[in-house]
Parts: structure tokens; C-alpha cells; sequence
């Protein structure tokens, strides 16, 4: 290819055109066709009738829905508080109940409602749903906090261009401290829209806060120690961890028993699912559970710790010969005497030098410039 022009644009086109296949396997895959994959419900009683109801109940659903009994109602309310099940089903001849927890997932509960609707309207009867845990009625579907993640997420995943790139200059000592910094920015903006904006939460701000800052912490951590290695391919990179994956498996719209095994396995263990979990516990269930998705926040913290830890060892030569000023130069330029140039010759050499640094300096502002452009652009 012979325009360098014409190359330089081809090239910087391949990571918006990979990043449109990504997002779409990532989304469609994940959002497009929400179907139960063992479901966990119960069925409250412990006659025998109850317990052949169930095992009919299971042989018809088949893979879809995992059936258990419980003795009685308030175990089933339990186990909805727990989050082990998504609903249970009270089986009466004149007045069958379905209790839902909606807080922990609204499009949960309503596969629920749906599978059990019919099951009454066989028997002639309304079906009587009771939510035992409501989201607040500023975010009446409970996805509040599903939008609150992709704010938290841009605003760390963006701000790794303007650290790595635009701070490359800097130690990353320098930008360790300013990542520090930025993460406590990111999360306070999402605790003004959790609380005071958007009243997500009603109570406990400062635990919501303190998820925020280690969900961004990770993010930005492991974004500024992957630059040093990957450059303008971060970008690309931390799209893939913290969006296509990230969005997808946090439970933020569909639990991961609506999704394929993939994106429910990712649920386990991925950062966005532990934010989005650990802040359901703190506000509707009484912190049942917020131990472990804190733990799995802190683990992408330290892994981020780590990445940066490597990055730096791995610019410190880079950095002790620019600070020695390139001694190995000086002394082969000190073993061969160059020719004093005349008056003329050396305004021409400074002139040129001149030129050299400034059109250096412009390529490295435009690089850093297309990076940027690159990633807040998404």
C-alpha cells in the first residue's frame, strides 16, 4: 500500500470494526433470547400430593427449572431473601400463591410468574402474587444499578487513555497516585447518582460508595498496567473485560439462570457481577451475601495491583537510562572527536534538531490524541 495516509486510517480502523463484532456476540448472545437454564424454584409443602405436583412440575420443565420443596412458607421466604430460589409456588385449591423476591431480578420473577400462571388457571383460580423483596419505587424494575455499573465502567475505563497515554511521561508511582485519585472521582459521581440524584439508594450510601470505588479502582489499576504493554490496543482490550463480558454477566438485567452457560458462569466470578450483587445485598437483603461479591471486588483490585506492580518493574531500566541521559552514547561520541561546525552549519543542526523534536512531539500528541479519541468515543 503505498499512501502511508491511506494505511494509517485502514489500520486504526480495525479496532471500532472489532469491537462492532464483539459487542454484537456479546449482546445478542446474552440479551437477545433470555430462556430458563435451571431455574431455581420451590413448591411450599410437604404432603405427598405436594411432592408429586413438584416432580411433575420438574418432569415438564425439564432442564429449564430446578424444583425443590419446603416445608413451609416462611422457608420458601428465606430461601427468596437468600437468593437461592426465584420464586416459590403455595399451592391451594382456592387461593395458590407465588411468592417473588423482584429486587433480586425483575425479569426473574416475571419468568416465574409466567410459568406458573397457567398452572393455577388450571385449577379455575387467580394466582396471588406476593413480592416479598420491592425495589424502591424510584427504580421500579430494579435495573437502576445495571445503569449505575455502565457509568461507573466508562468512567474508569475511559480515563485509562488519558492516564497510560497522556501520563506515559510520568512514573507509575505519579500514576498510581493519580488512579487513586480518579477512582475516588468515578465513584463519588456514582454515589451522587445512586443517592442524592437518582435515589437508588435510600440507606447506606457510603457501602454503595465503597463497592464503587473498588469496582473502579480494579478497572483502572489493571487498564494502566496493561498499557504499558499493549498501548493502543488497551483500548480494545479493557472494551472486551469490562463491557462485552462485563455487562453481560453481571445479572444487571437477566440473572444468569435466564442466560447460557457461559455468561452465567462468568456471573460466578466477574467484577461487574460483584458490584451489581454486593450493592443488591447491602440495599434489599440485609447484606446476605455481600462478603463474598466484596471479596470478588477486592480480588480484581489486587490483580489489578499486580498488573501495575509488573508495569512498573518493567519500564524501570527504560527510566534509569533516560534519567542517566544515555551515558553509553555519550562515551562512544567521546571516543571519536567530531568536527567543530562552523557558524552556519551549527544554526542548520540546531534548526534541524528543532524540527526532529517538534515533529516527535507532534506524532507522540496525535497518537495519544487518536487514543483518547479512541476510547471516549465508544
Amino acid at each position: 500500500m503505498r499512501s502511508p495516509a491511506l494505511r494509517h486510517v485502514l489500520t486504526h480502523l480495525i479496532t471500532p470494526l472489532l469491537m462492532c463484532i464483539g459487542m454484537g456476540l456479546a449482546y445478542m448472545g446474552a440479551f437477545v433470547t433470555p430462556e430458563p437454564h435451571h431455574l431455581p424454584v420451590a413448591v411450599v409443602g410437604s404432603t405427598p400430593q405436594v411432592k408429586v405436583f413438584a416432580q411433575t412440575v420438574k418432569d415438564t420443565a425439564g432442564d429449564k427449572l430446578d424444583v425443590r420443596t419446603v416445608a413451609s412458607r416462611a422457608d420458601a421466604v428465606r430461601l427468596l431473601e437468600s437468593r437461592d430460589v426465584t420464586g416459590a409456588y403455595v399451592p391451594s385449591a382456592e387461593a395458590p400463591e407465588l411468592l417473588v423476591a423482584s429486587a433480586a431480578s425483575d425479569m426473574g420473577a416475571t419468568a416465574v410468574e409466567r410459568v406458573f400462571t397457567p398452572v393455577a388457571a388450571e385449577e379455575g383460580v387467580p394466582l396471588k402474587v406476593t413480592d416479598v423483596a420491592e425495589p424502591v419505587a424510584d427504580d421500579p424494575t430494579g435495573q437502576g444499578l445495571f445503569f449505575l455499573l455502565i457509568a461507573l465502567s466508562i468512567g474508569s475505563y475511559a480515563s485509562v487513555a488519558a492516564l497510560g497515554a497522556a501520563g506515559a511521561a510520568l512514573s507509575m508511582r505519579v500514576r498510581a497516585l493519580l488512579t487513586l485519585g480518579v477512582s475516588a472521582a468515578v465513584s463519588g459521581i456514582g454515589a451522587l447518582l445512586a443517592g442524592p440524584v437518582f435515589h437508588l439508594a435510600h440507606h447506606d450510601l457510603a457501602g454503595v460508595w465503597g463497592m464503587a470505588w473498588l469496582y473502579s479502582a480494579g478497572i483502572l489499576f489493571i487498564g494502566v498496567g496493561l498499557h504499558t504493554f499493549l498501548k493502543r490496543w488497551t483500548t480494545l482490550t479493557m472494551m472486551v473485560l469490562f463491557v462485552m463480558l462485563n455487562f453481560t454477566s453481571s445479572g444487571g438485567l437477566f440473572r444468569p439462570e435466564l442466560q447460557n452457560g457461559f455468561f452465567g458462569t462468568l456471573h460466578a466470578f466477574w467484577n461487574g457481577a460483584g458490584f451489581v450483587e454486593g450493592v443488591r445485598s447491602l440495599l434489599y437483603f440485609g447484606g446476605d451475601g455481600l462478603a463474598r461479591n466484596v471479596a470478588t471486588l477486592v480480588v480484581w483490585l489486587l490483580v489489578g495491583l499486580v498488573v501495575t506492580g509488573i508495569a512498573a518493574l518493567y519500564e524501570r531500566p527504560r527510566q534509569a537510562r533516560h534519567a542517566a541521559g544515555h551515558p553509553g552514547t555519550a562515551a562512544e561520541g567521546a571516543s571519536v572527536p567530531a568536527p567543530v561546525p562552523t557558524g552556519r552549519e551549527a544554526a542548520r543542526a540546531v534548526e534541524a534538531a528543532r524540527a526532529g523534536e517538534d515533529k516527535a512531539e507532534k506524532t507522540a500528541e496525535e497518537e495519544i490524541e487518536e487514543e483518547i479519541e479512541e476510547t471516549v468515543g465508544v
